[in-house]
């Protein structure tokens, strides 16, 4: 049977195809029968497999990261799909195609490496330019650069979504850098294209997306402070203070410590690289939750555990309509300095103050400047030593 991939499972549709186990559970059913759950993945996302009959007989026969051909029956279950399997048959790797079951970005890495040297060329002090060159044109580490994904679950979980992170945020580091000119534009570019470059070793991506052992021990955070101290040796000149400075943007990026951040923020440029790298990495996160829901007949996503929501999608039969909607007004147009001109929104009066009832440091999506901040000190550069 020609393969039929999770983006296009449809309920009651009968499956015999073959699929990438990324993970494999045994448990106990309340009458004491073994069943099994397997997360079965292809290129288009991920569906949950259950296996309720000959569960012993099959799991003897393969384990997480094996190609199975399954034969199933697709059934939604409280708004999520899955696949009721009948039967197993373990496929050898040579005889599938790779490209099939892994995502991938769908930029060219080529000219994203492109873009991101480009950006690089920009800098004028010698220091940054040279220690991101030094990067850039180490063979072995942009080739899996260019290939990691930039999370196992989270955002941009496809080959190619390191590469394509990191320039996203470089992206929004230089737009931001135009309109806050005292920020260091070289020393935020480099910590934006840097900041998670322990990735290349901390994920496992050779077939499903996992920690590496090194991952797990160390955290793409410390591995990637060794990796720019590495090229740092062999840049005899560079000023230590400015090492220090961007080893401080890849420890301080996930700005709390409730957010696995050895270090918070205290130099302009990390407060900034930390709302950047967490802005882009939400709205990729949300959009490919979207994306995944498009056939949705309620017009709300189903529930997504980490952001603890649902998301509205809308009616897409009246999408064109949305253009005939009424929008809102602008205020006069407001002077900023450098002589820049921007327009404000009319506030509406008795607006819910939504944001200030979320709980602090619970919900991923709450991390806003102003949730992160309340209640804390608002001394960013840490006018008392940390302990």
């Amino acid at each position: 049977m020609e393969k039929v991939f999770v983006a296009e499972l449809k309920e009651r549709d009968h499956v015999d195809c073959p699929f990438l186990v990324r993970d494999k559970i045994m448990a106990m059913a309340k009458n004491g029968k073994p069943y099994m759950t397997l997360k079965l993945m292809d290129r288009s996302g991920e569906v949950e497999g259950r296996v309720w009959d000959r569960v012993d007989e099959f799991d003897s026969q393969f384990k997480k990261d094996d190609f199975i051909r399954v034969r199933a029956k697709a059934s939604v279950y409280m708004g999520k799909m899955q696949l009721i399997i009948q039967d197993i048959v373990v496929v050898p790797e040579d005889s599938v195609d790779l490209g099939d079951f892994l995502p991938v970005t769908q930029n060219d890495p080529q000219a994203m490496l492109a873009e991101a040297r480009s950006l690089i060329a920009t800098m004028v002090d010698p220091h940054f330019k040279g220690l991101m060159e030094t990067f850039f044109n180490d063979q072995e580490f942009i080739s899996l650069f260019a290939k990691a994904p930039a999370a196992k679950a989270m955002h941009h979980v496809y080959l190619g979504g390191l590469l394509e992170h990191s320039l996203c945020v470089a992206r929004l580091a230089a737009d931001v850098c135009v309109r806050y000119p005292k920020i260091d534009r070289d020393l935020l570019i480099s910590g934006a294209l840097l900041h998670d470059i322990g990735k290349v070793a901390e994920l496992r991506y050779a077939r499903s997306f996992d920690y590496s052992d090194e991952g797990k021990l160390l955290g793409h955070i410390v591995i990637g402070v060794e990796m720019v101290e590495e090229k740092v040796r062999l840049l005899p000149d560079f000023p230590r203070v400015k090492a220090i400075l961007i080893k401080h943007l890849l420890l301080s990026h996930h700005g709390q410590y409730d957010y696995g951040s050895p270090k918070r923020p205290k130099t302009l440029e990390a407060v900034v690289l930390n709302f950047l790298d967490d802005m882009d990495s939400k709205i990729n996160g949300v959009q490919a939750h979207i994306e995944k829901n498009q056939q949705s007949e309620t017009g709300w996503t189903g529930y997504h555990r980490l952001y603890d929501r649902y998301f509205f999608i809308g009616d897409q039969n009246n999408a064109a309509d949305t253009d005939a909607v009424e929008q809102p007004q602008l205020a006069e147009p407001v002077v900023v300095p450098q002589g820049k001109t921007v327009t404000k929104s009319q506030p509406r009066k008795n607006e819910r103050q939504e944001g200030r009832q979320i709980k602090k440091h619970n919900n991923p999506l709450s991390s806003t400047l102003e949730a992160q901040l309340s209640g804390l000190n608002l001394d960013l550069f840490g006018s008392k030593e940390e302990q």
